[in-house]
């Protein structure tokens, strides 16, 4: 599957309802248990992912050469 149909819930509502499903399940059946367990997983995720976007330096996400290492071949 395509990296740009993952992130669209209209390429595949089997897919979404059956997550769906599964997060319901997860919480015993309780569906606004489940939409706060999904907040919670989504605040943690986007705290990570602006961690490791500190982490990695600007030269290194630019592709520069540092040492002996070459990051860049384009």
């Amino acid at each position: 599957m395509p990296e740009s149909d993952a992130l669209d819930p209209q390429a595949d509502p089997d897919r979404l309802e059956a997550a769906t499903d599964q997060a319901i399940a997860a919480s015993a059946g309780d569906a606004r248990d489940a939409v706060k367990a999904l907040i919670v997983v989504n605040e943690f995720l986007e705290t990570q992912l602006k961690q490791l976007q500190a982490d990695v330096s600007k030269g290194c996400a630019r592709g520069y050469n540092y040492g002996r290492f070459k990051t860049y071949t384009g």
